[in-house]
């Protein structure tokens, strides 16, 4: 049996925490800490309370990691040998902290300096679109004359681009014309992962140098990384890619095909939300996919992931 563990990005941090993660024992000193940077409130009621205020970039990327690593304190003592762990966007720091290379406090405040440097070069217009039903090489044709571009690969035919708000208003009817199975523009007025903000990448990289790796522990999972699906190593390139995805296009496919590559056999998306576990059940249909929102338990969770 080989588990992969995803974490998820951005997109349902404005949903209510899950009962089973807001009562994680061992998580008291990081939602604290998280409650510290968030002007002190409780990122377990902050949702359910201010919902419009959990999808702020600043704050949504906080409540992502710290619900990220919330729920890994629920499931790191009975994850098997040779366990996966990878992230989506934001997702991707968490699982440093996950993966034992970042202590938690650390995530957190790195995730609030990301949102921060995110916010501030995004510019006014810029957002997401999502994409469904096209390849990619048409996708490619219907960008480029509208100066957008490619922000994550999720399968052959399931895509986001970034780039100006009325440009990918244009781009979605045009994806509709030409047979899109779906094509919106998402509520997000930051144009993540492309070259709009290659100066607050580098600014990134430069905080990271500023805190401590960690070595992991013998237990901890194998780390891929969120950009292209490669392991991670010990030296410096995985801290390059956490901080260029924040301007280059994320190949979440890749994380995917290497899962296949490894023979995993169980999946689980620690959340919040549920669009990886969705994308992953298109992907690697012969796979055990789960949410964490579907145990009500954790004595349930942990059973599942035991069980061969």
């Amino acid at each position: 049996m080989t588990l992969a563990v995803f974490c998820s990005g951005q997109g349902f941090q404005h949903l209510p925490m899950a009962a089973i993660v807001a009562g994680a024992p061992e998580a008291g000193s990081l939602f604290a800490r998280a409650a510290d940077l968030l002007d002190g409130t409780d990122p377990r009621t902050l949702a359910r309370d201010a919902p419009q205020r959990a999808t702020m970039n600043r704050v949504g990327q906080v409540l992502c990691c710290t619900h990220a690593l919330a729920a890994w304190t629920l499931i790191a003592p009975k994850i098997p040998p040779g366990t996966i762990i990878a992230g989506y966007s934001i997702g991707d720091l968490a699982a440093w902290g996950c993966a034992g290379r970042l202590a938690p406090a650390d995530v957190l405040e790195l995730a609030l300096a990301r949102a921060e440097l995110m916010d501030a070069y995004a510019g006014p217009d810029g957002g997401l679109a999502g994409i469904r039903g096209l390849g990619r090489e048409q996708v490619g044709r219907l960008i480029g004359p509208r100066g957008l571009e490619l922000a994550i690969v999720n399968g052959p035919d399931n895509v986001v681009v970034g780039g100006d708000r009325a440009a990918l208003a244009e781009l979605c009817e045009a994806a509709i014309a030409n047979g899109a199975e779906r094509a919106v523009v998402l509520d997000v007025r930051i144009p993540s992962h492309t070259s709009v903000l290659r100066p607050a990448a580098c600014r990134f990289r430069e905080r990271l140098d500023r805190v401590p790796l960690l070595d992991p522990p013998t237990s901890a999972p194998r780390l891929l990384s969120g950009l292209d699906g490669a392991p991670v190593g010990a030296g410096v390139e995985g801290l390059d890619k956490l901080a260029r995805q924040i301007a280059t296009t994320i190949d979440w496919a890749a994380c995917l095909r290497t899962c296949r590559a490894l023979k995993v056999t169980k999946l689980l998306e620690l959340g919040p939300g549920h669009a990886l576990s969705t994308i992953a059940k298109w992907s690697l249909v012969d796979v055990d996919v789960h949410r964490l929102e579907d145990f009500r338990t954790i004595a349930g969770l942990r059973s599942w992931i035991v069980r061969p």
